[in-house]
């Protein structure tokens, strides 16, 4: 399993054939074993998620142990699949979006990258900056609600 730990917001520019520079300070933070290949996908919130080609491997290899006899199952792994595109950093570190995806999360020219345990999430800048100033009213009880009992992993999920 992956210990790909990613932390950091970058704001980008899309070029105008729709390519992207990976910050060196992020691209310095993926692992040798991904290479320079990603998976992009569409994510949650109308984002799109950049995944390292490790990271998507781990991820879409747990998957691969679903039941895909149970509807709910196979409909996760078709959304979660759905626009899923195979990328590779070119030898100036662009990266080229897919127009069907860039059009799925509203992105034009102004991105930010938000980078968080082993994925990138790729926002429109406007709706980012929309979400993250909406945050939580009271983010202690939330927190306290996701992380404070050890027994759960969130939400209420027991794992005992």
């Amino acid at each position: 399993m992956s210990t790909t730990n990613l932390i950091g917001e970058f704001e980008c520019r899309l070029d105008d054939k729709s390519r992207i520079i990976l910050p060196s300070a992020l691209k310095k933070q993926i692992s040798q074993e991904a290479g320079d290949r990603f998976v992009i996908n569409r994510g949650f919130e109308g984002c799109l998620v950049l995944w390292p080609q490790n990271v998507w491997d781990e991820t879409t290899g747990r998957m691969n142990s679903l039941n895909l006899f149970v509807r709910d199952n196979r409909q996760f792994v078709r959304a979660f699949n759905n626009g899923a595109t195979p990328l590779a950093l070119d030898s100036q570190n662009r990266l080229l979006l897919p127009k069907q995806l860039l059009d799925y999360a509203s992105i034009d020219r102004e991105i930010v990258l938000f980078a968080y345990s082993d994925r990138i999430e790729v926002w429109n800048k406007k709706t980012y900056l929309e979400l993250v100033s909406n945050e939580p009213s009271d983010f202690a009880q939330l927190a306290e609600k996701v992380m404070g009992n050890p027994k759960t992993t969130g939400a209420g999920d027991d794992v005992s």
